[in-house]
């Protein structure tokens, strides 16, 4: 992630010296914007384990939720040249892995590659170009994972 102060400060219009109010050095910024998604990321699993419905659809919503995290294929990207990144997106990714196999599980479907594979394609999906909707193609794969139980 290439950041550092001034630009930084001059972007939002402040100063340097402001930035170093806030935060001890870049490293430190780094640490607080990996930890605010981590939060992020972690409560929103939280919030769909509290939710309500049939299995098939929290697995949908859950799907199309994490398809409109923006900021989720940049931390994936910073995670290729940061061993702590990579960490904490495992440790997400794990999380988010549990949840989607105990959906499936109650929908019938015991294999843990097919939780692999939805995640995959959320991950995946953002990424391709043309006119493909992510959020349509994802309901296809979850229509799919589901027929072949």
């Amino acid at each position: 992630m290439a950041l550092a102060a001034e630009p930084l400060a001059r972007t939002l219009g402040s100063t340097k010296g402001s930035f170093y109010w806030h935060f001890k050095d870049v490293p430190a910024l780094h640490d607080a914007v990996l930890k605010d998604w981590q939060s992020r990321a972690l409560s929103e699993i939280a919030t769909a384990l509290s939710e309500n419905g049939a299995a098939e659809q929290r697995l949908r919503t859950f799907g199309k939720r994490l398809l409109k995290d923006t900021q989720d294929p940049a931390f994936r990207g910073w995670a290729q040249t940061s061993p702590a990144v990579a960490a904490v997106v495992s440790d997400v990714d794990a999380e988010r892995l549990t949840y989607m196999a105990s959906l499936l599980a109650h929908l019938g479907v015991g294999n843990p590659e097919f939780a692999q594979s939805c995640l995959a394609a959320i991950i995946g999906l953002p990424q391709l170009q043309g006119k493909a909707k992510p959020a349509e193609a994802y309901d296809t794969m979850v229509d799919l994972v589901l027929a072949l139980k």
